[in-house]
């Protein structure tokens, strides 16, 4: 008797899930590099270059709870909160030895621009990297706010 052949579903969805090409042992630096470099573009207002770290299906939930869905979504909401710099530091960079993808975490900041002292929000980060034509890209951040000064405190959560 024949063993029956995989369906052409099953089959499709193992050349989607197959590794778009090896792991490298640098790729964790990659991702802080890219991190950092989003940062930069942060720092600098530069909504644009800021947008190109994104997926364009990047799933967001902001610290206090908004979530958004795209990147034109999320660099809009960049734009539209200008008066803060946001700041992400990675602690931790684990990417898949099998599949093109990365796990970060980190600790986050939101202060005012220019101002010195404490951030008005910080909190704690985990993002979702894949990587598509030799670069990394988020697919998903959530952000908890844990931490506020100021007039932040008074900011009310915004779950949808």
């Amino acid at each position: 008797m024949r063993a029956p052949l995989p369906s052409v579903a099953v089959l499709g969805v193992l050349v989607i899930a197959a590794p778009s090409g090896p792991v490298r042992m640098d790729d964790a630096a990659d991702v802080r590099a890219a991190r950092a470099q989003q940062n930069e573009a942060i720092a600098r207002r530069d909504f644009d270059a800021v947008a190109t770290f994104w997926l364009d299906d990047v799933q967001v939930t902001a610290g206090l709870g908004f979530t958004l869905h795209g990147r034109d979504a999320y660099r809009r909401a960049f734009a539209a909160d200008s008066a803060l710099v946001y700041r992400r530091e990675p602690d931790n960079v684990q990417v898949n030895p099998r599949w093109p993808i990365a796990w970060e975490t980190g600790s986050w900041t939101g202060g005012r621009r220019g101002q010195a002292g404490s951030p008005l929000l910080a909190g704690r980060y985990s993002a979702q990297w894949v990587k598509q034509g030799g670069r990394w890209l988020i697919r998903s951040e959530l952000f908890v706010a844990l931490d506020c000064s100021g007039d932040a405190c008074a900011w009310a959560p915004r779950p949808q």
